[in-house]
């Protein structure tokens, strides 16, 4: 009888200290989701752009040095023909 009644509490602190273990992921889930919030908030009133943002812009100002580069040999290209036809 002892053996059953001792089974039978073990068996509900077994399940107690289970559902102490999903409601602390619970409230660690929810910790999380808040952190990352109040960061996000935190880093947009810091005008910090995401990675992938600095990406995109980086790639746009490299592909619009090139095209500057392009265009100034152009520029001087015409320019050297046009004081040599102008001798």
């Amino acid at each position: 009888m002892m053996s059953t009644g001792t089974n039978r509490i073990m068996d509900e602190f077994a399940k107690l200290m289970t559902d102490a273990a999903g409601a602390a992921q619970g409230v660690r889930r929810e910790a999380e989701t808040a952190f990352h919030a109040q960061a996000e908030r935190w880093l947009n009133s810091l005008d910090v752009v995401r990675r992938e943002e600095f990406d995109v812009v980086r790639e746009m100002a490299l592909k619009a040095l090139d095209e500057n580069e392009a265009l100034r040999a152009k520029i001087e290209a015409l320019e050297a023909k046009l004081s040599g036809d102008g001798k």
